[in-house]
């Protein structure tokens, strides 16, 4: 029987969106390749990521800081300040919803874009570049809402994978800073992964002490994919 042959393409360097000195290259499975939706879940295991229907992984020139992390949810627990934070959402209703362009998404999108992202190259997004960069047609993608009444307050765009739940990118009410609908977002893919009996939630890239990514070790334990395996912080 013929072996299967995936191309992976390394991009060429661009501005890195963490280090401003530094320049940034993705090694990326051949966006063509017919069983890309196959083989998505297992590269996750291996660290790649997905935006729109493009799977990646960090390639750069003499830096390694981007490290995969995950959380093992049958043994997360959270903190007192988490738990605050469930407190605070409780009078939310979490729904999850496929994954379609809506004007009330949209709309939402661009108010955080604009106030969380202004001039850094989001935050004149159309609506193609919202389905661009979100979700795809072969994706398992699924958004998570969250409504106080008929009000959308957040959405958390997610991958339903067979090792777990990617958190590809979450959305929220600028004015609903005080509420911290980001915790709330993930807390929220930590619960439905372990009603489902999903072993993981995988949030992306984890940078040590870089102020952006900090958050992401308040989630414990949390697993990093280091030397080829996934270890505890």
């Amino acid at each position: 029987m013929r072996s299967e042959v995936v191309r992976l393409f390394q991009t060429l360097p661009h501005p890195c969106g963490y280090f401003d000195e530094r320049t940034a290259q993705n090694l990326v499975i051949d966006p063509a390749a017919p069983q890309l939706p196959q083989i998505y879940d297992a590269a996750m295991q291996r660290g790649y990521r997905r935006a729109g229907g493009h799977v990646y992984y960090p390639q750069c020139q003499g830096c390694r800081a981007c490290v995969a992390c995950r959380v093992p949810v049958a043994r997360f627990r959270p903190d007192r300040s988490q738990r605050r934070c469930l407190a605070r959402n409780a009078d939310l209703a979490v729904r999850i919803a496929p994954a379609a362009y809506t004007d009330e998404y949209f709309a939402l999108y661009q108010r955080y874009l604009h106030a969380r992202h202004r001039d850094g190259g989001m935050d004149d997004a159309r609506p193609d570049d919202f389905a661009r960069f979100l979700y795809t047609v072969w994706s398992p993608t699924r958004f998570i809402e969250f409504r106080r009444g008929d009000h959308l307050l957040g959405l958390a765009v997610t991958d339903f994978c067979p090792s777990g739940l990617s958190a590809v990118y979450t959305f929220f009410d600028p004015d609903e800073t005080a509420r911290g609908l980001g915790t709330f977002a993930i807390l929220s893919q930590i619960r439905l992964a372990h009603e489902r009996g999903l072993p993981h939630v995988y949030l992306g890239f984890w940078i040590e002490g870089h102020p952006k990514m900090h958050y992401k070790a308040r989630y414990r334990p949390l697993e990093v994919l280091r030397d080829g395996g996934w270890h505890e912080l």
